[in-house]
């Protein structure tokens, strides 16, 4: 399957879910926003929202500063 995150082609295989993703990308245990074709995916539901063929991700990791 192929999905875009943040513009950009990524191949990732049949039921992987958002939990899943995040771990692909480094991103596991950060904060981060998630939202999949324009709806936020609330981080209760990473682990059971599964990724389909064409779904486009903007994923925004929250930076401190001070």
């Amino acid at each position: 399957m192929q999905v875009i995150i943040n513009g950009k082609p990524l191949a990732v295989s049949a039921g992987t879910s958002v939990a899943d993703l995040l771990t692909q990308l480094s991103l596991a245990g950060k904060r981060v926003a998630v939202e999949r074709n324009g709806e936020i995916v609330p981080k209760s539901l990473h682990a059971t929202s599964f990724l389909s063929d064409g779904d486009r991700f903007e994923i925004v990791v929250a930076v401190g500063g001070g």
